[in-house]
């Protein structure tokens, strides 16, 4: 059932539920994330953006998929700019790009990764250039090795080399007014080798920008950790109608600029959630009510090791309680010295099939 109160609608369901849905429903999909299966394999319409997630998915159970809808009140429109395959409403867009760093080829100044980087944010930029949808709410990047290293330097620090040069060249903020995000990495399998896949929210609404009290903002972390920093915040907080939706970025057990407890993944979840509950503390503080609490997080988590997932879920169950609501990857994490990683939504109307999505 569509909420026509609410301009933008998470919802997770099994990907055989989500077939199941009416046609009427369906039009006011914005955009798909799948997490394990066969989703390709499946009778979709190609119009929706999807993003496969290339990550084995370590709970039980059917592909479970986070759903974007609009209210239905405007009609959604699909379409396609250069690699990006994207539907909005008007206000909001949600839009799917996957590039191989075999399409580029590496110079005396740029890796191949790198400038597959940097092509995919500028057609993002410039498509919502386009669509007058200037604001980034929340970008998720899935990228192969992230923690291997070419041409010198680590995948991940080409990454954030790219990312930021397509920000400067459209002129956009690299500190202070950037977008909520995760950047985690798979194994490089059959097709998705050498290959970047990004997702995004984007709209008209100027989102809030919250960082950590707890953390150095990743954008002005030192260069120890590569040539360039990160380019993102540690949550989003957006306003679209009467709701307040926070995005959450992907969090790990980083206090200042350093990772913490880096053999003991139990330690690490502990300070994962300590870290998230300082960022929901300066959400509800600029709110000036307490609206975000971890029970009321709709929670992804990226782990390293399969072996860890008992203990990780387990901690996070002893924080948040009954309530936990949470899908379970197998991903690399940014640094190799972090066990686990966590991102959330909240605020959002959203609708669970509660028999598919673990509750523990």
């Amino acid at each position: 059932m569509i909420d026509k109160t609410c301009y933008l609608q998470g919802i997770k369901l099994p990907i055989s539920e989500y077939i199941n849905q009416s046609q009427d429903w369906k039009d006011c999909v914005l955009g798909i994330q799948c997490y394990a299966g066969d989703v390709l394999n499946r009778n979709l319409d190609k119009t929706v953006p999807i993003q496969c997630v290339p990550m084995m998915r370590l709970d039980d159970g059917d592909s479970i998929c986070d759903i974007w809808l609009s209210n239905g009140d405007v009609q959604v429109r699909s379409t396609q700019y250069d690699a990006i395959n994207y539907r909005y409403d008007g206000d909001v867009a949600f839009g799917v790009i996957t590039l191989s760093e075999a399409m580029f080829t590496a110079s005396t100044d740029k890796t191949s990764f790198q400038q597959a980087t940097e092509a995919a944010y500028n057609q993002i930029f410039s498509l919502l250039d386009l669509l007058s949808l200037p604001y980034l709410f929340r970008i998720r990047n899935y990228m192969a090795g992230i923690n291997d290293e070419s041409f010198g330097l680590e995948r991940y620090a080409q990454f954030n080399l790219g990312r930021q040069d397509a920000f400067l060249a459209h002129g956009r903020d690299i500190e202070g007014n950037v977008p909520a995000a995760c950047a985690l990495g798979f194994e490089s399998i059959g097709a998705e080798q050498n290959s970047l896949t990004i997702a995004f929210l984007a709209g008209r609404v100027m989102p809030k920008s919250i960082e950590n009290p707890r953390q150095i903002s990743a954008y002005q972390y030192p260069q120890q950790y590569g040539p360039r920093s990160p380019t993102f915040c540690r949550a989003s907080l957006v306003r679209l109608g009467v709701d307040d939706i926070l995005f959450l970025s992907g969090t790990a057990s980083i206090v200042g600029h350093e990772t913490l407890h880096p053999s003991d993944v139990v330690a690490q979840t502990r300070e994962t959630i300590e870290n998230i509950k300082a960022v929901l503390a300066e959400a509800n503080r600029q709110l000036k009510e307490t609206k975000f609490e971890l029970s009321t997080l709709h929670y992804t988590v990226y782990v390293r090791h399969h072996a860890d997932l008992d203990l990780i879920r387990n901690e996070l169950k002893r924080y948040v309680g009954d309530a936990l609501q949470a899908v379970y990857l197998q991903a690399n994490v940014c640094r190799q010295d972090l066990l686990v990683e966590i991102e959330a939504t909240a605020g959002h109307s959203v609708m669970i099939s509660a028999s598919r999505v673990e509750q523990n």
